[in-house]
């Protein structure tokens, strides 16, 4: 179970986060100048703020879920805790944050459009086929989840009603 956490952490964000930028500043002749003081203040808020959401699931995901990220070791349990109890995603919110905190702290288009793209890419994946394969594992429970749940933007009051996504 071990290797296979650090399998899915190494495939999955750090190619998400670290190998596809680096790609993408190198083929697009980035140069590195400074910023401006707001770009960086906000860019660190969304990457301490990503980084401790991404930690805070990942480790969910290992100790109630008792799986990866990673579709070949998925969880075992319907993670519903947490974050999980606000948003049905919040482990691709964390990446997002991420994403923008290195396209604001280094002003990179190029970045932003990867954001943008990464974002696109979850939109059309997410229903059409994780969702499904959520459903064929955890059945009912996860149906339930999904009426009460949003997909993306946390529903913080009002948790009672049923949510369309």
């Amino acid at each position: 179970m071990e290797k296979e956490f650090i399998k899915a952490v190494l495939i999955l964000p750090f190619n998400v986060l670290i190998t596809i930028p680096c790609v993408i500043l190198y083929v697009s002749n980035y140069k590195f100048h400074l910023n401006n003081l707001c770009s960086n203040i906000l860019g660190s808020v969304c990457l301490i703020s990503g980084l401790i959401l991404a930690v805070y699931t990942m480790l969910l995901f290992k100790n109630i879920g008792k799986g990866t990220p990673a579709p070949w070791a998925p969880p075992v349990k319907l993670i519903k805790e947490g974050p999980y109890k606000y948003t049905r995603n919040p482990m691709i919110i964390a990446v997002l944050l991420i994403l923008i905190s290195e396209s604001l702290i280094l002003n990179s288009a190029a970045l932003a459009g990867w954001t943008v793209l990464f974002l696109v890419i979850n939109a059309i994946y997410f229903p059409l086929f994780e969702e499904k394969q959520l459903i064929k594992r955890f059945g009912d429970e996860y149906l339930d989840y999904m009426k009460k749940v949003p997909r993306w933007f946390p529903k913080i009051f009002n948790n009672n009603k049923e949510v369309k996504s």
